[in-house]
């Protein structure tokens, strides 16, 4: 699932924040953000803006508080990140709907939008995905682009799912394989008949001699574990270690860590349980497991309060968050980001 980084939303609350008279939160789905009293009321359409979303100078220059804005892909702005404005968490961005009108020569606004609640418009405002520069070792020279055959895979946060969410609450027909999201590099590693690679989160990388994907991927045999199945698959996993986000488990080197599979030749993931056997049975590490058939009962607040927590990898450092996925073959999956993570290494 592509994430979609700007949408039309509807204000569900208004609420107070304590001691603030300039201030108050809006309630957005799962997502609370910090606006102007008295800008927008409950019930109105907003453009909200999802955290890491890359915004546009000329769509909110008041994000780069009057210095010189920053640059990513060509385009000069801001990142949005997890703040907390007094005492309050603020996530994301709420902008009026007349953002994503265009203008006539006589001052005219053309376009109603009222009618597109839930709509993604993050083309229509160049709105991108951010995403950290990958150090030289990881990005290695292209071979070509991601192989159209796999998905490129960006779970949704709960956030955005509180109308799935009151389906799944207390409902025995869906139970979840609970699973620790590791902070790394996105790697994949698959054999297609003769085909066979190593891939960054968007490239078909080049095996070199100095690309630690590759380096990885070889020492553990991974293109031959997949080949003696005589099935064509694709290892979807995280890449942690020296030199990949600060470190924060404290690897020496680098360590791969299955999160999915895509069988190719089925055109759809594996389940929970056949990854889990899969990797079991070939040796492969997968992400650490925390539940196997859990039902849910939290709500959003608690899915998050969940998230927090120690790492199972290194135990003195607090876990990004954690991923939820289905048993139930072709089922939903999502993640809940860890508060307590984002305001450490956001804020």
């Amino acid at each position: 699932m592509i994430r979609k980084m700007a949408t039309i939303r509807r204000i569900d609350e208004i609420r107070p924040i304590e001691g603030a008279d300039q201030i108050e939160a809006a309630v957005v789905g799962g997502w609370v953000v910090v606006i102007k009293k008295g800008e927008f009321a409950v019930g109105d359409l907003a453009v909200y803006c999802e955290i890491d979303s890359w915004i546009p100078t000329e769509m909110a220059p008041f994000l780069s508080k009057g210095k010189e804005p920053r640059e990513f892909n060509g385009v000069k702005g801001e990142r949005l990140r997890t703040a907390k404005l007094r005492g309050q968490l603020s996530q994301g961005l709420l902008l009026p709907l007349n953002v994503l009108s265009i203008k006539t020569d006589s001052g005219e606004y053309l376009g109603d939008w009222e009618q597109f609640e839930g709509y993604d418009v993050s083309e229509r405002l160049g709105v991108q995905k951010w995403e950290a520069p990958i150090p030289a070792q990881l990005a290695g020279d292209v071979e070509g682009p991601f192989p159209t055959v796999i998905p490129r895979t960006d779970q949704e946060r709960i956030q955005n799912l509180t109308e799935q969410l009151k389906e799944w609450q207390g409902n025995t027909d869906f139970t979840w394989e609970i699973t620790e999201k590791c902070d790394g590099s996105s790697m994949t590693v698959f054999v297609n008949g003769d085909s066979e690679g190593v891939c960054s989160r968007n490239w078909n990388l080049k095996e070199t001699e100095g690309n630690t994907l590759w380096r990885v991927a070889r020492r553990n045999d991974l293109l031959t574990k997949i080949r003696n199945t005589n099935r064509n698959i694709a290892l979807q996993g995280e890449l942690i270690g020296e030199g990949i986000q600060g470190n924060a488990y404290k690897v020496t080197g680098q360590e791969f860590y299955v999160f999915d599979i895509y069988d190719i030749d089925r055109g759809d993931y594996m389940t929970p349980f056949e990854r889990r056997v899969f990797c079991d049975t070939h040796g492969i590490k997968h992400v650490p497991v925390l539940a196997k058939e859990m039902v849910i009962q939290e709500c959003v607040t608690g899915l998050l309060t969940m998230a927090d927590g120690q790492s199972v990898l290194n135990p003195k450092t607090g876990r990004e968050g954690l991923v939820f996925k289905c048993n139930t073959f072709g089922g939903p999956s999502w993640k809940a980001i860890s508060n307590r993570w984002l305001i450490k290494n956001d804020g």
